[in-house]
């Protein structure tokens, strides 16, 4: 009786920490460092970035690949309530290509909060 309970918890524990995996992880911020401008090229960007969330045409020969990462605190990453506690903001790189080339690579990070200054006049009102 004792190896049916061991093995009924290895397998629930097991099953578990397979739940969490479900998909691959990506760090934006630091895998932009991995990009050369002017030395990668297609093949390296695909290597370190995988498969682009999106594709520009810019011109005839340039192409830009977005990259885009939703960043959530570990109250958003919660099963079934997640959502309920709003959005953390997101990362985005953006990889323009000039045929096969590499001309620029740009990350940038967002906050969902990050205009909320705006909606506070207090700092506009004259108070003469």
């Amino acid at each position: 009786m004792n190896g049916v309970i061991r093995i009924c918890s290895l397998i629930l524990i097991v099953l578990l920490l397979a739940s969490c995996a479900d998909k691959p992880v990506r760090h934006l911020a630091s895998d932009a460092s991995l990009i050369k401008p002017g030395s990668s090229t297609k093949a390296d960007v695909l290597t370190f970035l995988g498969d682009p969330d999106a594709q520009q045409m810019v011109s005839d020969t340039a192409e830009r690949w977005v990259y885009y990462e939703e960043k959530k605190t570990t109250m958003q990453k919660t099963p079934y309530v997640g959502g309920l506690f709003g959005d953390g903001g997101y990362n985005r790189i953006l990889v323009t290509f000039e045929g096969d080339l590499v001309i620029s690579c740009k990350y940038s990070s967002f906050d969902s909060d990050e205009y909320d200054w705006a909606d506070d006049h207090d700092w506009q009102e004259n108070t003469l």
